[in-house]
């Protein structure tokens, strides 16, 4: 498998948008970016966090919350929304706050998968800002790193599953 970095750009002043491609039919990639028992297995960030808590109600109205400790000082990190479009295995569309949030207001956030006739899954996220300085100040985080670290957790554990196989 080759690597597939993380693209990130800004389409206009208030959206960021990444895109990364993985090794998996979408459906697999959907199901990894909507339940519990697949986004604890990746999406913790730089390796030294883990999840506390993972609760998602994946329905148009229904809610995700995430909880996350770093194991070493024991700080906690919270961030949860609300679902407003669902189209599996296509699109996610919700909102995003965190508890001790660090830049005004929600952000909205859709995911799309697109699958390729050779297997792989192009997922574009769109993330959308209150304004433009909201949006530096979270390209200035660093986030792609975290991002990219549990992209490569996920990149890892698709090489261990049969595709074909029942990954739910």
């Amino acid at each position: 498998m080759k690597a597939r970095p993380l693209s990130i750009t800004t389409p206009n002043d208030f959206e960021i948008r990444m895109v990364r491609q993985f090794d998996a039919p979408r459906a697999l990639v959907f199901d990894a970016f909507t339940q519990p028992q697949w986004l604890r297995l990746w999406l913790y960030g730089p390796d030294g966090w883990a999840f506390e808590s993972c609760e998602v109600d994946l329905r148009v109205g229904g809610g995700y919350r995430y909880v996350w400790t770093h194991e070493r000082d024991g700080k906690r990190m919270a961030a949860g929304g609300e679902f407003h479009e669902l189209a599996a295995p296509v699109r996610v569309v919700a909102t995003q706050r965190f508890d001790d949030a660090w830049y005004a207001g929600d952000s909205l956030n859709t995911l799309e998968f697109d699958e390729s006739p050779r297997g792989v899954t192009t997922m574009t996220q769109t993330l959308r800002y209150q304004s433009r300085d909201v949006r530096d100040g979270v390209l200035r985080s660093g986030m792609e790193r975290g991002l990219e670290a549990g992209y490569s957790r996920l990149d890892k554990l698709f090489e261990n599953i049969d595709p074909a196989g029942d990954h739910a």
